[in-house]
C-alpha cells in the first residue's frame, strides 16, 4: 500500500508531480504539503512547481516534506480543516489565457488527475485566475463538487487522506492512456465525451453521407457543414471567398467563424458541435476540435516553413486521438504572403532549414508571425474531396 508514502515523478518530458498518501497537511500561504508518518522514517523534501510545464516563470514552488516522525523535535502543524476527500494542488497562469494552452496545459491534465474521483476531490489553485475558473466553470464544477481553494491566500492547515501536487502533461493537448493514474485508463475520446456531457452538446456523430440511403431530394437538403476558422490577424486566409466557393463546389454548406476571446465557451461549443468539418490554419482556433462529433473531419492548413512536425504534435495527433478524421494541407511558398514580402531568394523562402537552425525566435517571427495564406483552390480541391469521402464512410 502507498499509505505513508511520497511518490514523485520528475523525469517526464514536461511536468514534475508528487503524490502524497497518508496523513497529509497543506499550508497554503507557506506553500507547503507535509506528510506526517505513522512510524519513524527519514525526513525528505521535494520542490515542485505545480504548473504542467516545468521552468515556467511566475509560478511559486510548493515544498513537499516527509517528516521523520511525529516527535517533539519536528511537530506537525495541527489541522484546522479536515477533508474526507483527496486534494489536488495545481497552478494556473503560465501560458493559460491562450485558448490552446487552456486545454493543453490545464483542462486536459486536470481531467486526467481528477476524473477518477467522480467530483469527490478538493482542488487547490496556486496563482489563481478567477476569470479563468469562471470561463471554464462548467468543466471545473463537474471535476470537483467543491469550491476551488485559493492556495496562495489560504491560511488554514488542511488535512487530507492524500494530495497530488502538480498536474501532469503526457503530450501536447493529449492523453497517453497507460499513464493515467488510478488504474482506469482515460483517453481523448473520454475527454471529448465528457465535454459533450458538460455542455450538453447534441451531436456525438457527424452527418452520414452513406450512398443511396435517402431519396435524392433529401440528399440535397442535407449538406455536410464546414466551419472555416477565420483569424483576424497573422496566419489568416487572405482569399476567404475563393475558399468558400471551392468548399461549396465540393458539396459543403460553409460558415465563416471568427471566435472572439470573450465568447462564452458554451456558445462556442454548441456552434462547433453542429459542424461536420473544421477547417483552419495552424493556430489556437483548431482547439475547438474537442467539441466536434466523433468521426467528424478536421483540416489543418500548415503554413510555409517546415512546420509539419509542430502541426502534427499540436493538433494532428491529438485530433486523431479524439476519434476525428485528420487531414493536413501544407501550403507551398507560392501560397504564402512571405514570398511577395521577401522575394524568392530570401533564406526564409529558399532555405527554411537554416531558419530553424538559427533558433525558435526567427521561426516564430516569420513563419508564425508574419505570414498569411492564399490557398491555391485547385491544389486544395482534392483535400476537400477527401473530407467528403471520410463522411461517406462510417
Amino acid at each position: 500500500s502507498y499509505n505513508g508514502k511520497v511518490v514523485c515523478t520528475t523525469e517526464g518530458p514536461f511536468s514534475d508531480t508528487c503524490d502524497v498518501f497518508g496523513d497529509v497537511r497543506t499550508n497554503g500561504t507557506a506553500h507547503t504539503v507535509t506528510l506526517v508518518p505513522a512510524t519513524q522514517t527519514e525526513s525528505r523534501e521535494w520542490k515542485i512547481q505545480p504548473y504542467t510545464r516545468r521552468g515556467m516563470s511566475g509560478i511559486s514552488e510548493v515544498t513537499v516534506t516527509q517528516l521523520d516522525s511525529t516527535s517533539a523535535d519536528s511537530p506537525a502543524p495541527a489541522c484546522t480543516v479536515t477533508h474526507r476527500v483527496p486534494g489536488i494542488v495545481f497552478a494556473l497562469g503560465g501560458l493559460t489565457g491562450n485558448y490552446f494552452h487552456d486545454f493543453s496545459d490545464a483542462l486536459v491534465p486536470l481531467f486526467v488527475a481528477s476524473r477518477r474521483y467522480g467530483g469527490e476531490v478538493q482542488l487547490l489553485a496556486s496563482n489563481i485566475q478567477p476569470w479563468w475558473l469562471g470561463k471554464y466553470e462548467a468543466v471545473v464544477r463537474r471535476l470537483s463538487k467543491y469550491d476551488v481553494v485559493d492556495l496562495d491566500h489560504d491560511d488554514q492547515i488542511r488535512c487530507f487522506p492524500s494530495v497530488t501536487v502538480g498536474l501532469r502533461m503526457h503530450k501536447e493537448f493529449d492523453i497517453v492512456p497507460e499513464l493515467v493514474p488510478g488504474g482506469a485508463p482515460l483517453s481523448m475520446v473520454d475527454f471529448t465525451a465528457f465535454l459533450r456531457e458538460t455542455y450538453t452538446l447534441p451531436r456525438a456523430a457527424p452527418i452520414s453521407l452513406m450512398k443511396d440511403i435517402s431519396p435524392p431530394e433529401d440528399q440535397e437538403k442535407r449538406k455536410p457543414r464546414l466551419m472555416l476558422l477565420h483569424r483576424g490577424h497573422y496566419r489568416k486566409f487572405v482569399n476567404v471567398p475563393e475558399i468558400v466557393k471551392a468548399a461549396e463546389k465540393a458539396g459543403f454548406e460553409v460558415s465563416i467563424a471568427d471566435p472572439r476571446f470573450d465568447v462564452k465557451v458554451e456558445e462556442l461549443a454548441r456552434s462547433v458541435n453542429s459542424f461536420d468539418v473544421l477547417l483552419g490554419v495552424h493556430g489556437a482556433g483548431l482547439t475547438n476540435a474537442v467539441f466536434m462529433p466523433t468521426g467528424a473531419v478536421v483540416i489543418q492548413v500548415v503554413p510555409y516553413g517546415n512546420l509539419e512536425h509542430m502541426a502534427k504534435v499540436d493538433f494532428g495527433d491529438p485530433v486523431a486521438d479524439m476519434g476525428l478524421r485528420y487531414l493536413e494541407y501544407s501550403i507551398t511558398a507560392e501560397e504564402s504572403t512571405l514570398l511577395e514580402m521577401l522575394g524568392p531568394d530570401h533564406p526564409v523562402i529558399k532555405d527554411p532549414e537554416s531558419v530553424h537552425r538559427s533558433g525558435w525566435d526567427k521561426v516564430a517571427e516569420y513563419y508564425l508571425g508574419k505570414q498569411d495564406v492564399r490557398v491555391d483552390v485547385e491544389r486544395f480541391a482534392p483535400t476537400l474531396a477527401l473530407a467528403i469521402e471520410h463522411l461517406r464512410q462510417k
